[in-house]
This record gives structure tokens, sequence and C-alpha cells, in this order.
């Protein structure tokens, strides 16, 4: 018999628990706070890893050229074109 294959390791972004708890907080008449008390995306990420999923980056690879993009078009136009 072969031994079992690990399961790929799950991941997910804790900016999103952190943002669905926030809401789920608010819609129940509470007002979190985001940042007085630290960081959310730690515990959040705790959370994650509780439930046997590891926290991923904080920015998805589209996010990452979206601020590409806009630097890009923020250097071209304070800069002009340096090429």
């Amino acid at each position: 018999m072969s031994e079992p294959q690990p399961a790929a390791a799950e991941m997910y972004n804790p900016w999103t628990v952190v943002n669905v708890v926030f809401h789920h907080l608010a819609a129940s008449g509470l007002h979190p706070v985001l940042g007085e008390t630290g960081d959310p995306a730690g515990p959040a990420g705790e959370l994650l890893r509780a439930l046997g999923i590891e926290p991923g980056p904080g920015h998805s690879e589209q996010t990452k050229r979206d601020i590409d993009r806009q630097l890009a078009e923020l250097r071209a136009t304070m800069l002009g074109d340096l090429e």
C-alpha cells in the first residue's frame, strides 16, 4: 500500500476574515474599532491556523498588479517619461 499524500495547504487572506467579522459585529449593533488595540491581522491569522488554514499574503495577485499600475501612472504623472 502506498502512503496517503498530504493535502495541499489551504491559504486564506486574514484581512478577509477581519472584514467578515467586523461586518458581522456591526450588523449585530456592535461598534468594532480597527487598529486602536493593534493590528487585527495577527489574531485573524491565528484564527485561521486554529481552523487548519494557513494565513496567506495580504494582497492578491490582482491587487498587486493594480497597485503596480497605479504607481506607474503616478510616476508618469509626477516625473514624466523617464525612458
